[in-house]
């Protein structure tokens, strides 16, 4: 009997037991099901990386130079004392003159997570790719560098209606690729002021941007393909002499399509005045004051290029041609680029065909920004518009056949692309290949 009571009573205390689990159950569930939602509403900080540092270690101050800024005001602004100051200074010089730093570039202060937020870091960028690093966290040390660069090969065509840069600004692409191909491609094949309708174009190109996010334009066009009125026209980029990095363009024959001069030396170009031995002037009483120049109109600070290459023989400052620079091409030609407001190249300096060897400005005798672009032939100054200018290099023999060779799956891949009226952005970003740098 007390066997019989005894199991009777286990089997109360595992009912309530089993009861007593499943109302807790019951209870918790709710709880751990919340808990676990606010677990995953949580962010966690995404670790951020530029410069080479992890910004998330430290309170980042960005800013940009302003007039009468110096390295010594910006960390003193930031709780830096002179002497320290000075002591950074002197072990940097040798690596970047602090001296150096222009309005309007951006920089940036790595600074301590306390209170203080002392900076442990000055970081300027002088344009979009470079960043020079003056770090003074424990030790002082200075380097430059690089930020990480992207290359996008893209593809685009159109069907002319009006001109290729209406066709192109429909497709929302960039002006860049109508400039490319009328004035550095086809430039001496197709006259792009006398399209048809009908006339259509592919292009396969690459977009440039650094660190993933910034865009900077076109970098280059990899090959193109016009139909003219019902004439094809084929373009390759071909690199002919890897040692002065000299790039060509050549249709589907070898052969080269540039002349071996640009036909002006600024992008966008104006002619404000021509070449003309007997203009005669109002200011001085309109007597002859011969032109021996061209002068290109356009705004103070557009690059100025070298129309052919050559190497620089002079690059000064005098008189009436204001900030200039002068090229020696061959045996036969010399140009000269005058009212800079700034120079770039240098005497001795070889220079490639498109090569920035200044900037327009207004230095000397001028009116209005420009650029007065001279050409000697055979040491007497002549018009560069009615000589009949020379045929860039041809290919070698030798390397032509590494040419044909080296064309062969572009044009394939050229071929194989459609016309197509307009093409959306999205319809081109399933055509990119991305090439990091």
């Amino acid at each position: 009997m007390d066997n019989t009571r005894n199991r009777k009573l286990g089997n109360r205390y595992l009912i309530l037991t089993l009861l007593v689990l499943l109302f807790i159950g019951c209870k918790e569930e709710p709880k751990t099901k919340l808990v676990e939602e606010e677990l995953a509403a949580v962010e966690i900080p995404k670790e951020l990386y530029e410069f080479g540092f992890k910004l998330n270690d430290f309170v980042v101050k960005r800013d940009t130079i302003k007039k009468g800024d110096s390295f010594g005001e910006i960390l003193e602004r930031n709780r830096i004392g002179y002497p320290k100051i000075f002591h950074i200074a002197e072990k940097a010089k040798d690596s970047f003159d602090i001296r150096r730093l222009q309005i309007g570039k951006p920089y940036t202060l790595l600074c301590s997570k306390d209170s203080l937020e002392l900076p442990k870091c000055f970081i300027y960028q002088p344009n979009l790719e470079e960043y020079v690093v003056i770090n003074f966290h424990d030790s002082i040390h200075t380097y430059t560098s690089r930020k990480p660069i992207k290359y996008v090969e893209k593809i685009a065509t159109g069907i002319i209606n009006n001109n290729i840069s209406q066709t192109l600004e429909e497709q929302g692409l960039s002006q860049r690729l109508a400039y490319k191909m009328a004035d550095e491609i086809y430039a001496w094949t197709i006259d792009f002021r006398r399209l048809q309708k009908g006339d259509r174009f592919k292009v396969i190109y690459t977009d440039k941007y650094i660190d993933d996010t910034i865009y900077t334009g076109v970098h280059n066009i990899k090959a193109a393909f016009f139909e003219h009125n019902s004439e094809p026209f084929y373009a390759f980029e071909f690199e002919t002499d890897s040692v002065k990095g000299i790039v060509d363009y050549f249709n589907d024959e070898a052969k080269n399509l540039r002349r071996a001069f640009l036909k002006a030396p600024v992008k966008f170009k104006r002619i404000s005045s021509r070449y003309n031995l007997k203009r005669r002037i109002a200011v001085y009483g309109y007597k002859v004051r011969p032109h021996k120049g061209t002068d290109f109109a356009a705004a103070i600070g557009t690059p100025i290029m070298a129309t052919a290459n050559g190497t620089v023989t002079e690059s000064k400052r005098r008189g009436g041609n204001g900030n200039y620079v002068k090229i020696r091409h061959n045996a036969t030609y010399e140009t000269q680029y005058l009212h800079m407001s700034k120079r770039k190249a240098k005497v001795g300096q070889f220079v490639k065909q498109g090569d920035v060897i200044g900037w327009v400005g207004m230095t000397g005798n001028t009116g209005g920004p420009h650029v007065c672009y001279r050409f000697w032939k055979n040491g007497r100054q002549v018009d560069p518009f009615k000589q009949k200018l020379p045929e860039a290099k041809p290919i070698s023999d030798s390397l032509k056949v590494k040419y044909l060779d080296f064309i062969k799956p572009i044009k394939t891949q050229l071929d194989a692309i459609p016309f197509e009226e307009s093409k959306s952005e999205e319809t081109l970003n399933n055509n990119l290949v991305t090439l990091n740098h």
